[in-house]
């Protein structure tokens, strides 16, 4: 299922984003912002277990999360994701998982993954700012099924069209965060508007 998240102070950082003029710094700054505002959202229907705690007047029950949390950014672009929602879960745990294109077939190819322990038991947010073609999304989730993790969701900041579909098409069963649904991808891949080559622009190797 698809959420597109259209909060004000999402779509105001976003905004900042995706101009042109804004620089590293502030580019970076405002990702980990958006990431946790997404996150809170996000996390709204982790299962719950009953608890009693004492406070200082006496005994009380309530709520604590019954799942742990997992974070898989894609590298390297993901990365750009992980402080701002480890700021509102801090004790979540750390995975990764890279891949590139291969030139011949133009799929995904793992290079690099590795997940911590609880993976299969935890709530697993697979992070990456966009989703373009959807392969990229499509290959990590289904690297961490291949590893037995079944309650996944795939956190993006830009989606088009395409990269819903595809997502939707291989994995009926994970949920898509977006903050924006954007028009469509261009003939070299890139979404537009978009916000550019988000890696870059994080990293600012371009």
């Amino acid at each position: 299922m698809l959420h597109v998240l259209n909060h004000p102070l999402i779509t105001h950082k976003l905004a900042i984003m995706r101009s042109v003029t804004t620089g590293t710094k502030d580019f970076r700054d405002n990702l980990e912002e958006i990431a946790g505002l997404m996150a809170y959202e996000i996390s709204r229907d982790i299962p719950v277990k009953p608890v009693t705690v004492e406070t200082p007047m006496g005994l009380c029950n309530t709520f604590e999360m019954a799942k742990e949390i997992v974070l898989v950014p894609i590298l390297r672009a993901g990365l750009g994701m992980v402080a701002g929602i480890l700021n509102l879960m801090p004790t979540a745990k750390v995975g990764h998982v890279g891949l590139y294109r291969n030139e011949e077939t133009l799929q995904p190819v793992e290079y690099y993954a590795k997940f911590p322990s609880n993976s299969p038991g935890s709530v697993v947010m697979v992070l990456d700012p966009m989703l373009a073609t959807g392969g990229s999304a499509s290959a990590a989730i289904s690297s961490l099924k291949n590893r037995g993790c079944t309650m996944i969701k795939l956190v993006c900041l830009v989606g088009v069209p395409e990269g819903v579909a595809r997502i939707e098409a291989d994995h009926p069963d994970v949920d898509i965060y977006l903050a924006a649904l954007d028009e469509k991808l261009n003939e070299i891949g890139y979404i537009v508007p978009g916000l550019g080559d988000a890696g870059d622009r994080i990293f600012g190797t371009k």
